[in-house]
């Protein structure tokens, strides 16, 4: 929040006990910050820097930061920055003609000028590259950050992003030594992530493999065709049931990280809530099912502040959250169902334990467009495992056959559609296995799925099954 240089802007130290404490109630594991690194222009959010060695000055001091990051370790939270290694601002009192002459730029307008209209750092100089990789261990050595997020790493592989451009193999050598030195320095205690659009291989691989050394990479691809699909009617989300199995055929190539983030909820996108389509009723439903549907998807999650309870304006750098929102009973169920689908998450290894290898999923049910549901297995390494079935429409889904994958009994476990969500409380009850053969599997199972839901099933031997107790309606 930024209303006029001294009246109320954020603390670093002061917000440090309330943002920890919100954070852990709500079982997150993780802050992302935006840059911090001082920038000139409120309205770049930090991802046009002018300091890369100095803390920006609008939310406290250099140790009011120390003293964040630290209250986070103790609270077992880690704390990663985002970090922009490719442009900078043209500003006269930053780097542009740092001594007179194309110093940290390119000399040629055409490469230096950037699509944000700021300057292309010129990544073929060792000069630059040597005070980018400083700054970037700098923040780590200093402020003890769990990790970088590296900003548009797409126009440091290709030139200015684009790949009919070719690649910019000067940049590419840059990116591939500091990964190296970062990670050889660290010993892989720190996470490196690249926010890359493209589909350059092997961004995540070692950089003894020929990679780019990256430990993640943001998947943008499952990110812009999951939103283009929960923006559909339901009535004819089964035309564009694909933008929903395609990122299966590349799941696997990279470590992913699935991001909500604050891109999808700026600039007249509209919040995560305004893009789902319905009445107030079915908009809740399908945030629900959005959120637990990539909790269920395999890679590492990110979701943008606000996502977990509802915000129905988009973000605006001016001013705070809607917090009045947690006024209403609707958000406040948002933000409980947040809670508990953090905390279902880090408590059953199955979803995140193999998240990338075939290893940790298997398809059940890709194919039915015409009913929008997908069903899937999720399974650790010990091989237990989830069964969660996604319904993309407001439908009840009354004995709906599945396969699965062993004879007994399919428990719901949780479900986006309880009463105290916000849903209808149309609950599954325990599906028992018949000896019918579905798909490739031997046995199969008629489920009960409530609609615009996910739910997860837990397999259970027939005698040690104990119906759950019923938290939602008698429906």
């Amino acid at each position: 929040m930024d209303e006029g240089r001294g009246r109320g802007i954020c603390n670093y130290r002061k917000i440090a006990k309330k943002l920890i404490r919100y954070v852990k109630q709500n079982h997150f594991t993780h802050i992302e910050l935006m840059p911090l690194c001082e920038y000139p222009f409120d309205g770049s959010w930090g991802y046009q820097c002018s300091g890369y060695f100095s803390v920006t000055s609008r939310y406290g001091s250099c140790h009011d930061l120390m003293y964040l990051v630290n209250e986070a370790h103790k609270a077992g939270i880690g704390v990663i920055m985002d970090f922009v290694p490719v442009h900078f601002v043209k500003d006269d009192f930053s780097l542009s003609y740092f001594d007179g002459t194309a110093l940290y730029e390119y000399p040629q307008a055409h490469d230096a000028d950037s699509q944000w209209g700021t300057a292309n750092f010129d990544l073929w100089k060792e000069e630059v590259r040597s005070f980018l990789m400083s700054a970037a261990s700098f923040w780590i050595d200093v402020y003890h950050f769990d990790g970088l997020r590296m900003d548009a790493i797409s126009n440091a592989i290709f030139w200015h992003g684009n790949k009919q451009l070719g690649v910019n193999e000067g940049a590419l050598n840059f990116i591939k030594r500091m990964n190296f030195l970062l990670n050889e320095r660290y010993q892989g205690k720190i996470m490196l992530i690249a926010e890359d659009s493209t589909d350059f291989p092997n961004v995540t691989k070692s950089t003894f493999d020929g990679g780019l050394g990256f430990l993640f990479k943001w998947n943008m691809g499952w990110m812009n065709d999951t939103l283009r699909y929960m923006q559909e009617d339901p009535i004819y989300r089964k035309y564009k049931h694909d933008l929903l199995t395609f990122s299966m055929s590349y799941a696997f190539s990279e470590n992913y990280i699935l991001p909500l983030s604050h891109d999808e909820v700026v600039n007249g996108k509209g919040s995560l809530m305004v893009k789902m389509p319905g009445d107030y009723f079915w908009k809740f439903a399908n945030l629900r099912l959005l959120r637990g549907y990539q909790m269920a998807h395999p890679g590492k999650k990110l979701s943008f502040m606000g996502n977990e309870f509802g915000q129905f304006t988009e973000w605006s750098f001016h001013k705070e959250l809607d917090w009045m929102l947690l006024g209403y009973e609707m958000h406040q169920k948002m933000q409980a169902y947040t809670r508990d689908l953090n905390l279902f998450y880090k408590n059953h290894d199955q979803l995140w334990a193999e998240d990338y290898s075939w290893e940790g999923y298997q398809w059940i049910q890709p194919n039915d467009g015409d009913n929008s549901v997908l069903a899937f297995r999720r399974i650790d390494k010990r091989k237990r495992e989830l069964l969660v079935v996604c319904n993309f429409t407001p439908v009840l889904r009354e004995d709906y056959r599945l396969g699965v994958p062993k004879p007994g009994v399919y428990v719901p476990v949780f479900c986006s559609d309880e009463l105290k969500y916000g849903g209808g409380g149309y609950l599954s009850a325990p599906a028992e296995s018949e000896a019918v053969s579905f798909r490739e599997y031997a046995h199969s199972a008629r489920f009960r799925i409530p609609p615009m839901s996910v739910t997860f099933f837990s397999h259970k031997e027939k005698k040690n099954v104990i119906s759950p107790e019923n938290t939602g309606s008698d429906k």
